[in-house]
């Protein structure tokens, strides 16, 4: 069996750019506090996909990606 690599695009719809960024987040109304999911972003898309997940109060925590 063979690993396939972790997607590392930027997770904007219609972006390729490569991911610099983790957005770590989680839904408190389905996720347990430690759970935490996933969403890449390029530099040009790290602010939008954070506000996008802040206001929903989703948004956990950002870290370098890479």
């Amino acid at each position: 069996m063979t690993e396939q690599a972790a997607p590392t695009t930027c997770s904007a719809r219609g972006c390729g750019n490569t991911a610099t960024w983790a957005l770590r987040w989680n839904n408190p109304k389905i996720h347990t506090p430690d759970r935490r999911k996933t969403w890449l972003a390029c530099d040009e898309h790290k602010e939008s996909l954070s506000d996008f997940l802040d206001r929903r109060s989703f948004l956990r925590e950002v870290e370098p990606f890479g």
